[in-house]
């Protein structure tokens, strides 16, 4: 079937409706026993919440502009595939823009659907925030057909949720959340969603994998399920057999835009969270650390004696972040915050989001071998402030460096010339790189002429030879790898290890 690249992970949030006939087609007789189709269950708890799930239809107004370029819309924006469509056919004689007859196109209306649910009786709906993104109207249809006007009450992109209000004229059927941390892998589930608004679709499968990261954002940790979910099931709940809701329907893997058995669901735990905060505030205040990170890699661990290889390396302090006053430093490995364990980079940034803002919180560091413990009272993570978490670039270095002979490097000692020819600013401490050979370690980490190396396994230094002085005994020693802070021209810190050949 070959490899899924990122393009097929698509939202679910466009509903476009295909009618497939069975006609001339022979089937197969089932012979597999009833339990292997599925427990009785699934049909009591459909039953039992289906009047919850409710279709969400939107409406927007879009200014057909004569430039005759395709509008930018976020990632699975219901009204994608009225435009593709639509700039198909929008060029006028010899390739013009505008309509048939070259005439400049007139504002449209644009309707798409979704699903959504209900998880309080007086009217508090739950969606995705793809599903009614850029919308001027939102409504929402009931399993019996109703349909009700509905108030925004706040989003949230990051976790792509989105909480509406309707006013209703009658008692609604509200379905509650269970706890996703209990899931386990193999359980049933069932998907349920209102897209067309014909009224609910149920579709039931297993828990194929929990905390999946499909790099939506950054504090993915998706529930996956081999259940159907098919456009415009997005919003839609995930239940157990309880009848409890346990993920948000969002995304899906797919070459074609139907299910394939690979779906993704918000976690109910992560939903509750956001959704609270958009019911109290109508938006989500995340905690914020002020730090940037990096993996701790088994290279990293073994030179920093960190058995079993584990934590968040702070690879730089944001100066006006709560870190710095708490006394963590660049170098140190959060190995526990609040209590809780960071058993990976990835970690800390979900944490640290989901803490009360204001909170003083115990953080547990690695520093040069010992733990020690700090407190940090907690700030507020706004979207223009940098998230706790380091995103390496493509064009930005995995560092290693040394010597010559063992890693490649020409060194040199910052002086003025050399800080004025690669423009180093003042603030940057540490032996400058002056030359990188193409076939040493050095290049397959992508150093280059330029960065200063400002630690050697957590210690200053300030020239070439001290580096080689330490490099030395680091060898002598029977290290295997050599932990380096390098600090690019501009002041941006990184750590690395490197293997001593």
């Amino acid at each position: 079937m070959g490899a899924f690249s990122p393009s097929r992970f698509l939202r679910a949030g466009r509903a476009g409706l295909t009618i497939l006939t069975a006609a001339a087609i022979a089937l197969p007789v089932l012979t597999e026993p009833v339990q292997a189709r599925g427990p009785d269950g699934i049909a009591d708890v459909a039953e039992q919440v289906i009047d919850a799930v409710v279709n969400i239809s939107t409406k927007q107004t879009v200014d057909m502009k004569s430039s005759g370029t395709m509008p930018q819309l976020p990632p699975g924006s219901p009204f994608e595939e009225f435009f593709e469509e639509f700039f198909k056919n929008r060029r006028g004689p010899n390739g013009a823009p505008g309509g048939p007859n070259g005439n400049t196109p007139t504002p449209r209306r644009v309707n798409s659907l979704g699903s959504g649910f209900i998880i309080d009786a007086s009217g508090l709906v739950v969606t995705n925030n793809h599903v009614i993104a850029d919308a001027d109207e939102v409504s929402v249809i009931l399993n019996d057909g109703t349909t009700l006007k509905a108030e925004l009450l706040g989003t949230d992109k990051k976790s792509d949720l989105a909480l509406l209000k309707v006013t209703p004229t009658k008692p609604l059927k509200a379905v509650k959340f269970g706890d996703s941390d209990k899931l386990r892998l193999g359980e049933w589930v069932i998907a349920i969603g209102n897209p067309f608004s014909l009224g609910g679709t149920v579709t039931a499968g297993i828990v194929s994998a929990r905390n999946r990261d499909i790099n939506s954002g950054p504090y993915d940790n998706y529930i996956q399920t081999d259940a159907a979910i098919n456009r415009g099931n997005s919003g839609g709940p995930l239940f157990n057999l309880d009848g409890d809701v346990i993920g948000v329907n969002t995304a899906i893997i797919s070459p074609s835009g139907g299910s394939i058995g690979i779906g993704f669901a918000v976690p109910s735990k992560t939903a509750l969270a956001v959704l609270d905060q958009l019911r109290e505030f109508k938006e989500v205040r995340r905690g914020w650390l002020g730090v940037r990170i990096q993996q701790v890699t088994d290279e990293i661990a073994d030179s920093l004696n960190i058995k079993p290889t584990r934590g968040a390396l702070i690879a730089g302090i944001d100066e006006k972040g709560p870190a710095k006053p708490a006394g963590i430093e660049p170098g140190d490995i959060v190995v526990k915050f609040d209590g809780k364990d960071i058993k990976e980079m990835r970690d800390l940034p979900k944490i640290v989001a989901d803490t009360p803002v204001g909170k003083d919180v115990e953080v547990l560091i690695i520093r040069k071998g010992k733990e020690e413990t700090k407190t940090v009272k907690l700030g507020r993570l706004d979207d223009g402030e940098k998230q706790a978490s380091l995103t390496p670039k493509k064009d930005a270095p995995e560092e290693k460096s040394v010597v010559k002979k063992a890693l490649g490097l020409d060194l040199g000692n910052l002086t003025a010339d050399l800080r004025k020819k690669y423009k180093i600013k003042e603030s940057v401490k540490g032996v400058v790189i002056t030359g990188v050979d193409a076939n040493s370690p050095a290049a397959e980490k992508r150093l280059q002429p330029g960065m200063v190396i400002a630690e050697v396994q957590q210690q200053p230094v300030s020239n070439a030879a001290d580096l080689q002085k330490r490099i030395d005994q680091l060898k002598k020693d029977g290290k295997k790898a050599v932990v380096l802070l390098i600090v690019s021209p501009d002041g941006d810190p990184n750590f690395v290890a490197i293997t001593l050949q």
